[in-house]
């Protein structure tokens, strides 16, 4: 199928409920469909919109195109839970119904107010001439997850930033509200995020750009989160384009973050002692991430593992994307973001099975001889070794996603070159990152069919992949010159 514009703007109504069930049907049968994360029923998902807590649900949305693998007509859907891991499906959430979000209702944020659940979004609407009109646009959502929508923007493009005017989220900071909203500036054409005040969320006061960093961003920035962990600020973001000496990274584009000492938003300050940018995930899928600070105070965050632009396995089959799973987010006393996951994960853990030390065999060590497709791993490796960890192998030894180790020099890389089926080699099929030498490195691993997670040394740095192993990769090994000491547990996991 060719995906003109006109198809990829064809009204939801004008489908027909046949092609839709014959979609959610072929994403029901593939053979990498995820068990315990969410993923779409059919088409395309992409960013978390309105992750919050109201009603005593969690609530998460998707953007979503639910007739094909590509980016057309967006709209919500709606998830909840009860732990941030069993989440059930309440369907279509924002719909793009009306003149501000004709051209789809774009990613927001959503935060509890009173009685009802407040939802900023971004409004794609397009002129004659194609021409784009961003509106961060407002609805409300009662107790019956009915969402009605403010009949006009709550803030229009300012002359100061160009079309890319994206993606706000809305917080309560001090007894007054904020949004802060990705944005292209006009005049230098470099990303920056753009800060609004209001004291009735019906009146927002331009603020400026929040200078978060002295570094070019790049061309522009999507996506921002602004979370508090220990009353320091932690802000989280998506730079296009942005110069890979100021961080490097691999993935066309990165998903970053900074960590601050405190933030005055109506002067739009965020100081810190060290500004550095950070990747927030060292693999190879993690973009537009959201979090939010729960009614509790603590951090939360939750990803779109996928990325713009990019090709996978799947958009043969009609379907594209998942989310990562949730993730609490906490700072060591040295100030180092931590990312563990939420601790109902547990719940899916079933046929728990030790790992005892096994002698290798020609330079393997098996572990975990038949996986399944869903599964966790948590692995200790002894200091002053070398080797490689082979999740997902098949019999011949020739396939698997590798975790290649070194804790002499404190590296870890993940290669997905011979997982399955190859795709993004433009991009590489290699992530490096470092931990402390000469010492041990503790691997939480998550594989739920063609995604991998992997939690290092307790969280402070993650791995994420998405990969497409073939048929009879179903074992977990080590390969090295001498038999590598280790320690841990393996877990079968439910479907959610």
């Amino acid at each position: 199928m060719e995906w003109t514009r006109e198809l990829r703007c064809k009204p939801y109504a004008d489908w027909g409920a046949k092609t839709l069930l014959d979609l959610q049907a072929q994403a029901a049968g593939s053979d990498y469909k995820l068990g315990y994360h969410i993923m779409p029923t059919s088409g395309l998902l992409n960013d978390p919109n309105g992750f919050s807590y109201y009603n005593g649900y969690w609530h998460v949305f998707y953007q979503s195109y639910p007739f094909g693998p590509v980016h057309g007509l967006k709209s919500w859907n709606h998830m909840r839970s009860k732990d941030l891991v069993h989440w059930e499906n309440l369907g279509l959430g924002l719909n793009p119904d009306f003149e501000y979000d004709k051209n789809g209702a774009y990613s927001g944020s959503a935060l509890q107010i009173g009685d009802k659940l407040f939802i900023m979004y971004n409004g794609n609407s397009r002129d004659e001439n194609w021409v784009r009109h961003p509106y961060q646009l407002g609805a409300w959502m009662d107790e019956n997850n009915r969402i009605e929508k403010l009949p006009e923007p709550l803030i229009t493009q300012p002359d100061h930033v160009t079309e890319h005017f994206r993606d706000p989220q809305i917080i309560k900071h001090k007894d007054e509200y904020y949004a802060i909203i990705g944005a292209q500036d006009a005049t230098q054409k470099d990303g920056r995020i753009s800060i609004y005040r209001s004291k009735d969320l019906k009146n927002f006061e331009d603020l400026g750009y929040l200078h978060f960093t002295d570094e070019n961003m790049g061309y522009m920035i999507e996506c921002p989160s602004l979370v508090f962990i220990n009353d320091k600020p932690v802000l989280i973001f998506c730079p296009q384009g942005m110069d890979k000496n100021i961080c490097p990274y691999d993935n066309i584009y990165p998903n970053n973050y900074v960590i601050g000492d405190s933030v005055n938003l109506d002067a739009g300050r965020f100081e810190a002692s060290d500004k550095t940018v950070k990747n927030l995930d060292e693999g190879f899928d993690v973009y537009a991430s959201q979090a939010f600070n729960a009614p509790d105070g603590k951090a939360y965050l939750i990803s779109w593992t996928g990325l713009p632009e990019i090709e996978y396995p799947t958009d043969k089959e009609n379907w594209a994307h998942c989310l990562s799973q949730v993730k609490e987010l906490s700072l060591t006393d040295k100030g180092e973001l931590i990312q563990r996951p939420v601790k109902t994960m547990a719940d899916l853990r079933y046929d728990g099975l030790p790992l005892t030390q096994e002698q290798g065999m020609d330079h393997i060590q098996n572990l975990v001889s038949d996986t399944g497709s869903q599964y966790e791993l948590k692995l200790t490796l002894d200091a002053n070794q070398k080797g490689i960890l082979h999740l997902e192998k098949n019999g011949s030894n020739n396939q698997s996603l590798k975790l290649v180790f070194d804790t002499e020099e404190g590296s870890l890389t993940l290669d997905r070159g011979n997982s399955g089926k190859v795709f993004a080699t433009e991009f590489g099929t290699k992530r490096t990152t470092l931990v402390a030498k000469n010492a041990p490195i503790e691997l939480d691993v998550f594989v739920d069919n063609s995604i991998c997670e992997i939690f290092i040394n307790g969280g402070k740095k993650t791995m994420t992949a998405r990969f497409f192993p073939e048929k009879g990769q179903k074992s977990i090994a080590i390969e090295s010159q001498s038999d590598v000491k280790y320690r841990g547990t393996f877990w079968k996991m439910q479907s959610i």
